[in-house]
């Protein structure tokens, strides 16, 4: 019983050493969260303008579907791309929510 009752302790004091608020965790899951939606639709409207444009200049509609390889390499574009912007807002709200507590010491 002790086992537990120790673990429980040592649960509740990181609890309470934790420097991040309800809100300061919020803000770092939902920031980068919405960052990165906002950022794979401005690069799907990018890639769609583009690939439209190389479709009128095959002679094809715009909204002409693609093959097998502009859907792989478009998976792989989209793929890296959020890769890039998840790390760099994760970092970034990580930074804001420092900095923030920085200014309250």
């Amino acid at each position: 019983m002790h086992r537990i009752d120790e673990k429980v302790n040592a649960l509740r004091a990181a609890r309470e050493a934790d420097p991040d608020s309800l809100l300061d965790k919020a803000f770092k899951a939902a920031a980068p969260a919405f960052i990165g939606m906002v950022a794979g639709k401005a690069f799907q409207m990018v890639w769609d303008k583009g690939v439209g444009r190389r479709n009128l200049r095959k002679g094809l509609a715009t909204d002409a579907p693609q093959g097998l390889a502009m859907s792989l390499l478009f998976a792989a574009a989209s793929a890296a791309f959020g890769a890039v912007v998840s790390q760099l807002s994760d970092r970034g709200s990580q930074a804001l929510v420092d900095r923030k507590h920085r200014k309250t010491r």
